[in-house]
């Protein structure tokens, strides 16, 4: 069943707006360039994992919000 929300715009901008933060995307970077190398360590392929998993997760609620706003990702 599906239920009508309403929400302010503002906060759906915000949603739109939302990304990793510059050190958090420095690090998901670095871990990707070594993984390209095959020099990760167990744990930082965790850390990759996770931090993939959270950017795609980011990707899907803002592009979800922009939608809505009816706009596309740039």
């Amino acid at each position: 069943m599906s239920a009508v929300i309403e929400t302010p715009r503002e906060m759906v901008e915000t949603v739109a707006q939302l990304h990793l933060p510059p050190k958090t995307d420095r690090r998901l970077q670095d871990l990707m360039d070594r993984n390209n190398d095959g020099s990760l360590t167990p744990e930082e392929r965790e850390d990759l994992e996770a931090l993939v998993e959270l950017s795609e997760t980011i990707a899907i609620v803002r592009a979800q919000a922009l939608h809505v706003l009816g706009r596309t990702p740039q």
